[in-house]
């Protein structure tokens, strides 16, 4: 190991290619760093500041397994830094599936067998670690061989099949690093920073090994790119979690209490006020006061619904709102049911328990988020952030002395199906502010019409209107809509696919991830070669539903792609403004600036969404637009 010196770290991060910086943060202890085959650890008590510190002099690519376990123990210091790798990000990006721990990403990248699923406690089989000597298992695991495989290649990190070890993977002992002398934990920490080097190595190979599906290649592989942004996106995702979204509590109650009343003083008074709710309801179905006295009718049940419904001859086949929406002014009891399901919504999932467990005191909004879910790709958040009702987004509100800046992407869907699909007609249309006015030209019909094509070419909609505009749409983008059907078959008989940005999309039968439908599943290997006429009508449903699956994640799952992107270089141009992204809504950011700089702000937002266009759409002549305003509340923007 060698000795710790900044001054050498720095000559070595400024002579190292895309100057990537392995980091391990021991809570309390210190940190392990790696780079260019040599490795630190350094002692020190305040291990998050030594990181800033080493941000801001050398700013490098930050190297770490995860983001939840190495950022969050930064961001708890209120510690941010420029640019990562995040190895389980990438992961992703190269492999796909559901699985981002350790142990699975070592195991992809050195080529072995996908381990079990971690266990959620730890045996004390698993935990024999001897912190004084490494254990002794034979060194003819992945990790030995190479300067980098050699100092990352501690034969106690693996057991006899080369697999990482499932107390090393689980990382629980730098969070709790209890079980031995601090020295020892330190260099531990160290190889496994010269590990994760080896690691990012092995995925930077795979990507670049991926073909560049841009009309015009950069020298970096959009492969590549992808990773960064999928890192960036995972570090702000810790971010977002901890700094949460500024909410005025007052006019959250305000909102709250229209639909419920005032806040309950006891849980005795919150049912008396729910019961009273429902009997309102329910009163309005009965003919006479004697009439059912004794039943019980629970809203809550469709099967109560229906049978209340049928007393007024509203015979139903279920109770959607959107399917007794239309009843609405036959009986006084459907406008009233309609109403109280909009209440009870906000009772049960935003009533005043969600603002006191969501709710910080100092009144943010704090959720769990997810940089990439499992289908499309798409940052996701607890705590019903990403669903928030319209209403309450005048809650949502700047913080004295700041403002929000929201910026909505326009029609972003079509403009990557553009991209994505290589269709020069449907370029064209999207150069233009609006894109569907061309498109209405085009097909020789009016705008509601050619917007109902386009979605129905995204989404597979092939009965009705939707049909016929879809058959519009296929003479006129051929390769558009050929560019999906392509998706859509590679789903009917299992095959994988990848994104434009290079993220694989699992489909193959028995995995676990992407490849399973809405029933959990999968795909029947035997299916695709069978007579339809011969499958079970479950099974033919299965592949059809993988096929719509495939045909709607190749193109969100390309849009969740630019977009992270974007979100990722409005992050990085915020820093000097001291302003923050607090909520990625599908398409939508919402950042919170000082007042001082809305301006800059607001051009940073145009101009991040050029600069990512311009490598991830290269080549291909289309625009994206983005609805910008400057506001003090959410609902201020339209």
């Amino acid at each position: 190991m060698e000795p710790w010196s900044t001054a050498e770290l720095a000559h070595l991060v400024e002579a190292t290619p895309g100057r990537c910086l392995a980091l391990v943060v021991v809570r309390g202890l210190g940190v392990g760093l790696a780079v260019d085959g040599n490795r630190w650890a350094v002692p020190c008590a305040d291990p998050p500041r030594l990181v800033a510190d080493l941000d801001r002099e050398l700013r490098p690519r930050w190297v770490w397994w995860d983001a939840r376990t190495t950022a969050g123990e930064l961001l708890a210091a209120d510690v941010r830094v420029r640019a990562c790798w995040d190895l389980a990000a990438a992961h992703r990006v190269l492999f796909g599936g559901r699985r981002d721990d350790p142990a699975a990403v070592w195991a992809a990248a050195t080529g072995l067998p996908e381990p079990p699923p971690p266990r959620q406690e730890v045996t004390l089989l698993d935990w024999s670690l001897d912190w004084a000597e490494p254990a002794a298992h034979p060194a003819s695991h992945p990790g030995a061989g190479s300067d980098a495989g050699a100092d990352a290649g501690s034969t106690d990190f693996f057991t006899h099949e080369g697999q990482l070890r499932p107390d090393v993977a689980g990382q629980d002992w730098l969070a709790d690093p209890v079980t031995g002398p601090a020295g020892g934990v330190l260099d531990r920490a160290a190889r496994w920073a010269a590990l994760a080097l080896r690691v990012r190595a092995a995925q930077d190979t795979g990507l670049r090994a991926l073909p560049d599906p841009r009309a015009t290649p950069r020298a970096l592989p959009l492969s590549v790119l992808t990773a960064y942004a999928e890192s960036a996106a995972a570090l702000l995702a810790m971010e977002l979690e901890h700094d949460g979204l500024p909410l005025d509590r007052d006019a959250a109650e305000q909102y709250i209490s229209a639909f419920v009343g005032p806040r309950p003083a006891t849980p005795a008074a919150e049912a008396t006020a729910r019961a009273g709710r429902d009997a309102a309801v329910v009163d309005l179905f009965r003919s006479g006061p004697a009439e059912e006295a004794g039943a019980r009718v629970d809203l809550r049940n469709p099967v109560h619904v229906r049978e209340l419904l049928g007393r007024i001859g509203l015979h139903v086949p279920d109770t959607r709102s959107w399917r007794l929406e239309p009843f609405r002014d036959s009986h006084p009891g459907v406008a009233a049911f309609l109403d109280w399901r909009k209440a009870e919504r906000i009772a049960t999932t935003y009533g005043y328990g969600w603002l006191d467990r969501h709710v910080g005191g100092d009144g943010r909004l704090r959720g769990a988020w997810a940089a990439s879910d499992g289908a499309a790709g798409r940052m996701t958040a607890g705590a019903g952030l990403h669903n928030l009702p319209a209403g309450l987004r005048v809650a949502v509100a700047a913080e004295p002395g700041h403002v929000l800046v929201r910026a909505d992407l326009g029609q972003i869907e079509p403009r990557v199906l553009a991209v994505v699909s290589g269709d020069a007609a449907l370029a064209r249309a999207a150069r233009a502010d609006d894109l569907y006015a061309p498109v209405a030209a085009q097909l020789h019909c009016d705008r509601p019409t050619a917007k109902v094509a386009v979605l129905a070419a995204m989404y597979g909609q092939t009965s009705g209107t939707a049909g016929a505009a879809l058959r519009r749409m296929e003479r006129a983008y051929p390769r558009a809509i050929g560019y999906l059907r392509a998706a859509e078959e590679a789903g009917l008989v299992g095959r994988d696919i990848r994104t434009h940005g290079g993220r694989l999309i699992r489909l193959r039968p028995g995995e676990s991830g992407e490849g399973e439908g809405d029933d959990g599943d999968d795909v029947d290997p035997r299916a695709a070669d069978a007579p339809p006429g011969s499958r079970p009508a479950s099974a033919q449903a299965r592949r059809h539903g993988h096929g719509r699956f495939a045909r709607n994640a190749v193109l969100q799952g390309a849009a969740a792609e630019f977009f992270k992107a974007w979100a990722a270089a409005v992050r990085t141009g915020l820093r000097p403004f001291g302003g923050r992204i607090v909520l990625c809504l599908h398409d939508e950011l919402l950042l919170h600036v000082p007042a001082e700089h809305a301006d800059p702000a607001t051009a940073l937002v145009t101009s991040a969404l050029e600069s990512t266009a311009a490598f991830w759409a290269s080549g291909s002549s289309v625009r994206f637009v983005a609805d910008v305003s400057v506001v003090a509340r959410w609902s201020e923007a339209k």
